[in-house]
């Protein structure tokens, strides 16, 4: 008896969460795909009209203008972090004075929730209380940074507090890489005469790719998933110039009343971000089972 207790106890344990999972998470996976189907409005409805929403949705000016702000916002963010993460990353590699506490300072950020970052952006980036205010205090008049009010160039406000939060953990990444780097190659190196610029540019940053995977992948999640820093920051506006799938996915299903969409919008979120991260997890696990 106690042979057998020991034996499904664990299963007995993780029983009850693992059904929560699969009926909250894949289960509204699939109830969303399939309401995505349908002719949905305010309520849903469940017979099969095929792909007519996702045809309305690629129809969609709106919807046009979020994907391509998505395209954007995903290359910005994730070239602009990987390479201000490395960046710190080498710095910190030189091991300077106080690293720990630069790296809890940078680390700091990602505790943060995307809300709290947006809405501190958001009073740094007004033109009326922050950089510019405080520039034109100082006596610089024609002083303009509006780029928060500004259809050209809001979108890339949304870039500089996605970089600021996440960079950091970036950094963290890259600098756990550079300490498992194999020191007698770099030694080796160094004894044939070759400088640290081509040490780093030749030797480590190259042995550095699983990170780089590691560091992409996690970068265009947070950048697909966005949207409590749209909100915070510029509620998908001015006009829809910030709109993002995620904004335009929660306008479809609690203010237009339009469900059919917005479960057709979040299926091809989906999609996208399977597309990235069923490819990594394929290799890795195919790397664990060689």
């Amino acid at each position: 008896m106690e042979k057998l207790i020991a034996r499904y106890l664990p299963k007995i344990v993780v029983a009850p969460s693992f059904a929560a999972v699969l009926f909250f998470v894949y289960g509204f996976i699939g109830w969303t795909i399939w309401v995505s189907m349908t002719k949905s409005r305010i309520l849903p409805k469940y017979d099969l009209v095929g792909l007519i929403q996702y045809d309305k949705l690629w129809a969609t000016p709106r919807w046009l203008v979020a994907i391509e702000n998505l395209g954007i916002f995903i290359f910005l963010f994730v070239a602009i972090a990987l390479v201000v993460g490395l960046f710190l990353a080498i710095l910190l590699d030189q091991k300077v004075r106080a690293e720990g506490f630069i790296r809890t300072t940078y680390l700091y950020p990602m505790a943060l929730s995307f809300i709290v970052t947006g809405t501190a952006w958001k009073w740094i980036l007004n033109p009326g209380l922050g950089i510019q205010k405080v520039v034109r205090d100082l006596g610089f008049p024609d002083f303009e940074f509006g780029w928060l009010v500004d259809p050209e160039m809001a979108l890339y406000t949304i870039v500089i507090a996605g970089v600021w939060q996440s960079s950091g953990f970036v950094m963290a990444l890259f600098l756990a890489g550079l300490r498992s780097v194999n020191q007698e190659i770099i030694k080796a190196a160094m004894v044939d005469g070759i400088g640290p610029f081509r040490i780093y540019t030749g030797i480590i940053i190259p042995s550095l790719r699983p990170v780089f995977i590691s560091a992409i992948i996690v970068l265009v999640h947070l950048a697909i998933k966005s949207f409590d820093l749209v909100i915070a920051l510029t509620s998908g506006g001015p006009g829809y110039s910030t709109d993002m799938p995620a904004t335009y996915m929660y306008a479809m299903a609690f203010s237009r009343g339009q469900l059919g969409q917005a479960s057709a919008s979040a299926t091809i979120m989906l999609m996208t971000v399977c597309i990235f991260i069923i490819p990594y997890l394929y290799s890795e696990l195919r790397q664990k089972n060689a």
